[in-house]
């Protein structure tokens, strides 16, 4: 009888102690809270285009065996966020195959 009592007092702490912790407040700083988000416009101008273009084409066309590993780095890190700029500015939608499938065979079903 006391280990039956004693279990149903940890199960009590245990099951009530998830509770307490679900409602803490939230840990972001009220100056994070204010903040409104602005949405801004991500399309690149043709200029803008052209010229990260033409540094790409300067980065492929550089002799990079005479390059040490810290620049070579760099030179990757420089070339995705180009890569990064330029999809964030393509507005390109992605569908999968089987939602390809799939709205496919909505389309055959419904006309």
């Amino acid at each position: 009888m006391k280990k039956v009592i004693f279990f149903v007092i940890v199960m009590i702490f245990t099951l009530s102690s998830a509770m307490v912790f679900a409602g803490t407040k939230d840990v972001k700083p009220e100056a994070d809270k204010s903040a409104v988000p602005v949405k801004t416009e991500n399309k690149l101008s043709e200029e803008e285009i052209s010229r990260l273009t033409k540094r790409v084409e300067e980065i492929r066309n550089m002799d990079k065996s005479e390059l040490n590993a810290k620049d070579r780095k760099e030179l990757r890190k420089e070339l995705k966020e180009i890569k990064e700029n330029v999809k964030k500015s393509g507005g390109t939608v992605v569908i999968s195959g089987l939602a390809l499938v799939l709205i496919i065979i909505l389309v055959i079903l419904l006309v």
